[in-house]
């Protein structure tokens, strides 16, 4: 943010209209000029924060392409918990339609030009829970691992590279038979039906059914 103005905002909505005409007030202590963008969106290059109003947050970004460093506010509809992760992942803030106000979108614009990335409450919460289930399932991936021993663990550290019971008995020194035995024992420990289904739970893409 420029030290001696207030803040440039870009308005870009994807479709229908913007939903705060009063915003910002013209007693506005931060906010100042604001530019109204309409697809396909060009950000000024003089420009603080782009909000981006969009129904779908990966269309919408994916819409208004590169910024060159200029901080984004997404507002939109969507609660999905992987989508407001991807969105925060991607450095951009979050607000949930219906869980903000104007003071706090004012809030969100001056935090973004100091780095800071906000979230409504309902924005929040979602992101609590993404954290939540990726905590849940790297531990359901520690005790996996947990099931197999260390010789296991080395066959399936090579399994998962595309390496077939030979090439893995070549690296280990081990014997075919004993490299397929040692398979055979953890396709039990995993439940899988086979090499293709173990390497998917070992990778985390598939669920575990024992641990």
């Amino acid at each position: 943010m420029r030290s001696s103005q207030r803040i440039s905002v870009a308005l870009a909505c994807t479709e229908g209209e913007w939903p705060h005409d009063d915003w910002p007030a013209p007693d506005d202590r931060y906010v100042g000029r604001v530019v109204r963008l309409d697809p396909p969106f060009r950000v000024p290059e003089d420009v603080d924060v782009v909000v981006l109003r969009c129904e779908e947050p990966a269309e919408g970004l994916s819409e208004l392409g590169a910024t060159g460093g200029i901080p984004v506010i997404v507002i939109s509809p969507g609660r999905d918990t992987r989508t407001i992760v991807e969105v925060f992942r991607g450095g951009a803030g979050y607000l949930v339609e219906g869980d903000y106000c104007t003071c706090m979108l004012s809030s969100a614009v001056v935090g973004a030009t100091v780095g800071h990335t906000y979230l409504s409450p309902a924005a929040c919460a979602a992101l609590r829970e993404g954290a939540r289930q990726l905590s849940t399932a790297e531990a359901a991936m520690e005790r996996l691992r947990a099931l197999l021993s260390p010789r296991e663990r080395q066959i399936m550290e090579l399994l998962s590279t595309g390496l077939g019971a030979q090439e893995i008995g070549l690296r280990l020194r081990l014997s075919e038979k004993t490299v397929r035995n040692n398979l055979s024992n953890i396709y039990a420990k995993l439940d899988a039906r086979g090499s293709t289904d173990a390497v998917l739970r070992w990778l985390g893409a598939a669920p575990v059914l024992r641990t």
